[in-house]
């Protein structure tokens, strides 16, 4: 009787076996043998049973092997699956692919045919572009201008503004030097001596000879020293005009007796204004930068000499204050304006 293992082999230890039961049958098995026989026996089944250990591991692993097998098998569906639907999208792209290619070939081709035109309007835009450069280079050269003639425009009305505060400022003065002179020389005026006219940035005292000079002469007689006192206490504190003294005379020609001293009337007219001058200076406390003297003869008569009331009118001494230059006043006054109150 042979055994076979599960893989179709036989054991080793099958030859002792059937050596063994040949012996056996036969009978002249000797105790040597036996205990031989028994020994390879025992190592067989040690061996058998090792063996079997052998086999059980393999069918273990074999199991595993066959395991893994099918969650490959599974695997290599799904991926197969996989494949399928990567290829059906992959046809699905390749013909949006062709559609997208023939959308670029027709935009390719609608580029083409209006390439010329857009070529046209790109250089009718950059002329437009490059006018309204220039129109902005114009517009702001001339905002420039516009902008430095405002400046200009505006320091001039600044000026204006200051000279006309300067203009009011000094006719109220002038208006007050009338009001004091007025007030001090009013007997003189009630006689009808000494007239005073402020006409705007001008101030007129206009004093008859009799007042302060006899008849041909130029030496202030008492009466008119007490005149010029008076005036000279106003006149002093004026220090914004310039203040010029005039004499005039009738066109009576100087009596020869007097031509040793005054040849025609221009030399009495000057020396009676000079003489004026300086009573004002000494006595009177008149800076002398601010007054001067000056005679007109009989070339500015006020009444006609044909008649003793107008020679009378015409001889005469002018006390004028009028204007010092007006920047000079204006920056007084811009000064004044600009200082903390």
């Amino acid at each position: 009787m042979q055994r076979t293992l599960i893989d179709g082999t036989k054991p080793f230890w099958a030859p002792a076996l059937a050596m063994l039961c040949a012996m056996a049958v036969a009978g002249c098995v000797t105790t040597e043998t036996h205990n031989k026989t028994l020994a390879e026996l025992e190592a067989s089944k040690k061996t058998s049973a090792q063996l079997q250990q052998q086999l059980t591991g393999l069918q273990k692993n074999l199991d595993q092997e066959s395991t893994q097998r099918v969650a490959a098998e599974q695997q290599a569906a799904s991926l197969a699956k996989e494949r399928e639907a990567l290829e059906a999208r992959s046809g699905q792209l390749t013909n949006e692919l062709g559609n997208v290619r023939g959308q670029n070939k027709d935009l390719e081709q609608k580029l083409s045919s209006g390439n010329a035109s857009a070529k046209e309007e790109i250089t009718k835009l950059q002329k437009q572009a490059a006018d309204l450069e220039t129109d902005t280079a114009r517009l702001a050269k001339e905002r420039e201008q516009l902008r430095q003639e405002q400046s200009q425009l505006a320091a001039t009305l600044e000026q204006e503004r200051l000279a006309k505060l300067a203009k009011e400022e000094e006719v109220a003065r002038l208006t007050r030097t009338q009001e004091e002179l007025s007030k001090s020389l009013q007997d003189e005026i009630a006689k009808g001596n000494i007239t005073i006219q402020q006409v705007q940035d001008r101030l007129t005292i206009n004093m008859v000879d009799r007042v302060l000079f006899d008849s041909g002469q130029a030496q202030v007689k008492p009466a008119g020293v007490e005149v010029l006192t008076q005036v000279g206490d106003v006149l002093n504190k004026v220090t914004d005009k310039q203040i010029r003294i005039e004499g005039h005379t009738d066109n009576v020609p100087i009596s020869s007796k007097l031509q040793s001293r005054y040849k025609t009337n221009w030399e009495l007219s000057t020396a009676r204004a000079t003489v004026v001058v300086r009573h004002l200076i000494d006595r009177g406390g008149v800076d002398r930068q601010h007054i001067s003297a000056v005679g007109y003869a009989d070339t500015h008569p006020l009444a006609s000499n044909d008649s003793e009331v107008g020679r009378s009118s015409n001889r005469r001494i002018e006390i004028v204050l009028y204007p010092k230059d007006l920047k000079e006043i204006a920056g007084q006054v811009k000064a004044s304006t600009a200082a903390p109150k």
